[in-house]
């Protein structure tokens, strides 16, 4: 494995150097799914022109893409693997708890592994954070995100302090959570039943601000989004609309996929009413631009599959999705019904070790050493 990064290393700086841009690889991590070389230029080096040598650099390596950007005071050059690793949902929440409960607060989903291969957490209360939404075309892995998310934060919270609403109009996505405890209706899969269900969340969230209530938290999730607002029409985009403009106060929080984020097809709420976006593989520079609200994020050059970039305040952090497969979700869901706890139990299959995380340089960070929590 060395042998071979070190070899990416060398052709990379031969790359740039015979397009006449010096610099040279000073190290690098291994992730799941990708390989982040480090890059140190001279002063004067424009990183869009680093950026523009993508296509050659993938090239050079055999590699179906590559992504340059700046992150932190350096160039990065990001290279997919050859063989990727997934990254299972319940070894990485168990080796969280296992360093301490406090690991993962209340309330917070774990999303996966950011860029450094350091377990990334998203606290939900948070001010910056309220509401989710969860873009990408088909096969970006949004839903199985989205199941992610939904099925750590009912791992890690009760029922009596956090309670879910699921909204899924394809039918498929969350209808494996039916039967878990902390759903507060069955599994919602029409749009006519959509629309006066959010309408009492709408009431419920006005009750609470009369009363000064926050508690138990409820977390709305909304499988294609899109498809809602076309077919529901005004009164499901004022509903929704209303929810992401004053439910944090209330306790509720909405965690919404959609393919199309755009202002012409679900209006102003996506725009300014998610805090968070987390941006699968889209299959333009302009979509990327709408989906992510920044420009030259490349979100067109993601992998899918559950490679995305979370951007929050400004910032963008790419991660590899922890997964959590139908069938897992369902023995959740079925332990939980039937009062275990299912963090306590040895998981079965893959023990998800990022397998061959390793260095370029004598830095290397190591699951569970430290956490990214998005607040």
């Amino acid at each position: 494995m060395s042998r071979v990064l070190h070899f990416q290393a060398d052709r990379i700086e031969m790359v740039l150097a015979s397009h006449k841009v010096p610099a040279r690889v000073t190290g690098g991590i291994v992730t799941p799914r990708l390989v982040r070389f480090h890059l140190t230029t001279p002063l004067g080096v424009k990183v869009r022109k680093v950026a523009s040598l993508s296509e050659e650099i993938a090239l050079s390596l055999g590699a179906s893409s590559c992504r340059v950007h700046r992150h932190q005071g350096q160039v990065e050059v990001e290279v997919p693997r050859a063989k990727g690793k997934v990254v299972p949902l319940l070894p990485l929440c168990q080796r969280l708890v296992a360093r301490g409960r406090d690991m993962i607060p209340p309330h917070t989903a774990v999303l996966g592994l950011d860029q450094e291969g350091v377990p990334l957490l998203l606290r939900l209360p948070s001010p910056n954070v309220a509401h989710v939404l969860i873009a990408g075309t088909t096969g970006s892995g949004k839903t199985a995100l989205a199941r992610t998310i939904l099925t750590s934060l009912a791992l890690n919270n009760s029922q009596r302090s956090l309670q879910l609403v699921l909204i899924d109009p394809k039918g498929r996505g969350f209808l494996p959570f039916e039967g878990l405890p902390h759903l507060l209706v069955p599994v919602v899969t029409r749009v006519d039943e959509a629309l006066p269900l959010l309408q009492r969340l709408v009431a419920e969230m006005e009750r609470r601000d009369a009363e000064d209530r926050s508690e138990p938290r409820l977390v709305v999730a909304l499988d294609e989004l899109a498809d809602l607002v076309l077919v529901g029409g005004r009164e499901m985009e004022g509903a929704l609309t209303r929810l992401t403009l004053r439910g944090r106060e209330a306790g509720i929080h909405l965690v919404a996929c959609t393919q199309k984020p755009t202002a012409t097809v679900i209006g102003g709420l996506v725009k300014s009413n998610f805090p968070v976006r987390i941006v699968g593989s889209v299959s333009s520079p302009e979509d990327a631009k709408v989906a992510t609200g920044l420009g030259g994020t490349g979100a067109e050059r993601l992998l899918g599959q559950g490679d995305f970039l979370v951007v929050a305040k400004g910032q963008v952090t790419r991660m590899q999705a922890a997964y959590a497969g139908v069938g897992v979700v369902r023995d959740v869901v079925g332990r939980l019904g039937a009062g275990s706890k299912p963090l306590q139990l040895a998981a079965t299959g893959t023990d998800g070790t990022p397998n061959g995380n390793s260095s370029l340089s004598h830095k290397l960070s190591t699951l569970g050493s430290r956490l990214r929590l998005v607040k």
